[in-house]
Formats: C-alpha cells, structure tokens, sequence
C-alpha cells in the first residue's frame, strides 16, 4: 500500500530558518463528533471508504468506498441530509469489474457545472489498469455510469492513478497516474471530449528517476487562475524523498514542468508527501508531508513565490508522536473563512487511532494546533484511521470518513464511518 502513503538550491538553509518560526503548541477544543453512517450498513453497502467528501448544493455529501458493494469492488455513495440532523446514505453505483468497469476507487470525487461526478479507480478499466468516470443523474432518479477513459500500460501510458481528478473552465480533465508512463514513473494527463462523444488523452509530463525530477505522484492537481497545474511527487528529487511541481503553459499546447521544492530527510523538512497542494487568495500553496518534519511523523508546510519566479518552502507544524498529537497527516488540506487550516491525521491522538486538527496561523508566523477529535476508544463505535480529508457545510460542520471502525450492529465491527464534527 502507497503510504498516503522548497527554496531550491538553498532547502537546507530555509529549512532551519523555518525551524525557528514554527515551534509551536498545541491544544484540545470541545468538539462534538456525530457518527452519520456505519459501513457495512448492509450486505450491498460499501466498505473502507479512505477518501474525503464533497458537498452539492444542497448540502447532500458524496464519497466512494474502496470495497464493498454489491460486486465487492467499490462504491459512489450520498449522504442524503434530512430533517432535524438526520442523514441517509445511498449508493449511487456499484463498481464491477467483470464488465469492463473499474474497481477500488480512489480519492475525492468532483463535481462538473451541471452536477455530474468525475473520479478515478486504481485498476480495472478496460485495460485493467485504473479508469476514469463520470456519473450523471438521471431523471426519475438513479445515476448512470460512463468510462471517459481506461488506462494502458503500453510503454507511454501512465497507469493506477492513485488520485482524483480537476476540471479546468471548458470542463476538461486533469489529473496524475502513479505508474508509467515512457520512464515508468507516473504521468501527469490530460482529457479532452471529442466531437463523437469519446474523450482523448494527452501526456502532460512523464516524470522521470533522474535525481531531479520526482516520480510516483500519489496526490491530485490544483490550478491556479492562469490556469497552471501544481502537484507532488512521493518520490525523486535531489534527495529522493519526494517534490513539489508546477506544470505551466508553452507556446504551441504545450506544457513544461518546474521543480518548486525537492523535500529532504534532514530533521525539519516533511518528506512523502502523499497528497496534493492547495492555495490561498495570494497564490501561496499548502499540503502535508506523512513523513518527517522535527519529530519524524509528518508535517505541514507552506511554499511561496517571489518576484523572480523561486520559491520558498516554510515548515509551518510538526507533529509530534507524544501520545496526544496525531501522527502521519494523510489527506489534503482545507481552509476555512478566517485562513485557518483543516485535516486529518491516519496515526496518533489520545488512542493512536488518528485525529482531526485545525492549525490557525498566529503572532511571529507561528501556527497553532487545536486538536478536533481523537478517533478510537473514546466510545465503542467511533471510526479509526480517518484519511482523505476534510469537507465544510455552509454551517461551518466539518465532514469526513474512516477507512475502519464504527459498528455493522449486532456487535459486529464496522468497515468505516462517515462523521460530523460540530463546533
């Protein structure tokens, strides 16, 4: 299992500037968790849902579940909010793989103008390499399942995405593959829909194992509003411990990649990261690394750009494997209103089972941690090792999933739960 696992030319310098910055405290706050589903609910629902949740306009929430379902490959799943708090989940697809369909989905799905759903699976396909979907709705209810694209393992192809997908303006595709491609390090692709209905792929960038390019990108894509592409690498860079990308627009269609940050195994930096980058209003980017950091179990960190196009990498926490911080953040980031910070730990807490977090920025660029949530004992049901992320409602209630725990009922343990965590 992929372990879900930037100053260049001067890392190791900025990194211990950093350092000095960043030292911070952390603290509890009273927050209630509301258990809103239990995997297996069913002998049809899904199970294992590793990945995070997005929200329509009606504050309905909807995820995938990596097994499970009625073929046990994988589930699309709502959350259907009712009245007076009550949520009801409905599987919307089953995946089935002996159709030419995928399986095991992975990471947060996406919506498109019109209401549709976009996400990939890790393998399966026509190919059996991973694929790319789209759901749409259908009238009178139920949704309809369409294969944008199957993946190939030709030499030139990248395959098993391990990552969503983003739309651009005119609803293309976006996204990365963690295999193949022409070096076998992962791709980062394009699709594009055709006159017949089909949609056609184009390589964006084949990374390379050439000590300074990363490879095995694990994590999504972002934009930026000139339409520019940033990701991360788990792997390759100067010290092969993973790096952050920017892939920016050529003259002629094309595109050319930028290494912004190579991470370093070197006491303060975070390394592997397994996620993908997001930004704020000033176009600084933000993720977490699962590993490193000034305590060895994860960090987050913080890059941003000057005038002559270098960046600047900031460890912005670290958490720290003492018993109560969580350890090994495993999901992209969120920010609220205020510039706060949002996510999820797989690791560590109160009972070693992970966390939810917020980091708000404070005096001096120090970032303080609360702790939201620690997952595991604290009652008989509660979810373990939540990964994927975080999503907001319109009320400011925090929504997630974990890959384990909760109850199937009858005293059996639960496959994973979907929650709600209320200031």
């Amino acid at each position: 299992m992929i372990g879900r696992k930037l100053c260049t030319g001067l890392t190791a310098v900025c990194a211990m500037a950093a350092l000095a910055l960043v030292m911070t405290a952390s603290r509890a706050a009273a927050q209630q968790e509301t258990i809103l589903h239990n995997f297996p609910s069913n002998a049809k629902d899904g199970d294992n849902p590793a990945n995070g949740l997005v929200a329509d306009a009606k504050g309905n929430m909807y995820g995938t579940t990596g097994g499970g379902g009625s073929e046990g490959s994988g589930t699309v799943f709502e959350m259907v909010r009712g009245a007076g708090g009550s949520w009801t989940e409905k599987v919307l697809h089953a995946f089935d793989p002996a159709t030419g369909d995928g399986f095991n989905p992975v990471d947060n799905l996406v919506f498109d103008r019109v209401g549709n759903l976009y996400g990939t699976t890790f393998g399966g396909g026509a190919y059996g390499y991973g694929m790319v979907f789209e759901l749409s709705s259908k009238a009178g209810g139920g949704w309809t399942e369409k294969i944008l694209y199957s993946f190939q393992n030709n030499g030139t192809d990248g395959h098993y995405p391990y990552a969503g997908v983003v739309l651009d303006a005119e609803g293309r595709i976006y996204g990365t593959a963690y295999y193949g491609g022409a070096s076998a390090g992962g791709t980062v692709f394009g699709l594009s829909p055709r006159a017949d209905g089909s949609w056609g792929e184009k390589i964006l960038h084949t990374f390379q194992n050439n000590g300074s390019d990363g490879y095995y990108p694990a994590g999504g894509l972002n934009f930026d509003a000139a339409g520019n592409l940033y990701g991360t690498t788990t792997q390759g860079g100067t010290d092969n411990n993973g790096t952050a990308f920017e892939l920016k627009h050529t003259a002629g269609g094309g595109w050319s990649e930028v290494i912004l940050h190579s991470f370093l195994n070197n006491g303060t930096d975070g390394y592997d990261p397994d996620f993908g980058l997001i930004s704020d209003a000033a176009g600084s980017l933000y993720g977490t690394t699962s590993q490193g950091g000034s305590h060895y179990a994860g960090a987050v960190f913080e890059l941003t750009s000057a005038v002559d196009g270098s960046w600047t990498e900031t460890v912005l926490y670290s958490f720290d494997n003492n018993g109560t911080d969580g350890v090994q953040p495993q999901s992209a980031l969120i920010f609220d209103a205020a510039g706060n910070l949002y996510g999820v730990t797989e690791d560590g807490g109160l009972y070693g089972n992970g966390t939810a977090y917020k980091l708000a920025p404070g005096a001096g660029g120090v970032w303080i941690e609360t702790l939201l949530h620690s997952f595991g004992q604290a009652k008989a049901d509660d979810g373990d090792f939540p990964r994927g992320g975080l999503a907001f409602d319109a009320a400011g209630n925090l929504y997630g999933t974990s890959q384990d725990g909760g109850s199937a009922g009858g005293g059996d343990l639960g496959k994973g739960i979907v929650f709600e965590i209320t200031p």
